[in-house]
């Protein structure tokens, strides 16, 4: 499901709700959830699941192609752990 689909389905369910309001949510919450991740903070949805940022440190990685070593400079990756409820029906319990 991509976001356009999202909000479509949530507005079809939510009749009393216009399109661009429901657009103008699922926009700030997809923001919230961006701006809090870019602070270093964690952010939990009960039930769904927790997404984080990690942090890789700097290696000496290499050039597949040339074979020769490079330098990999540390950054950080988003990292998302489902939640048991997620995680359950994923598994049909």
């Amino acid at each position: 499901m991509i976001r356009s689909e999202l909000i479509q389905k949530i507005a079809d369910e939510n009749p009393h709700l216009y399109q661009r309001d429901v657009e103008r949510i699922v926009n700030t919450v997809f923001d919230e959830v961006t701006g809090a991740m870019a602070r270093g903070d964690r952010v939990e949805l009960r039930g769904f699941g927790a997404f984080s940022v990690k942090k890789r440190d700097a290696r000496i990685g290499r050039n597949p192609r040339t074979g020769e070593t490079v330098h990999v400079e540390e950054k950080h990756v988003p990292f998302f752990k489902t939640g048991k409820l997620l995680r359950d029906r994923l598994n049909g319990k």
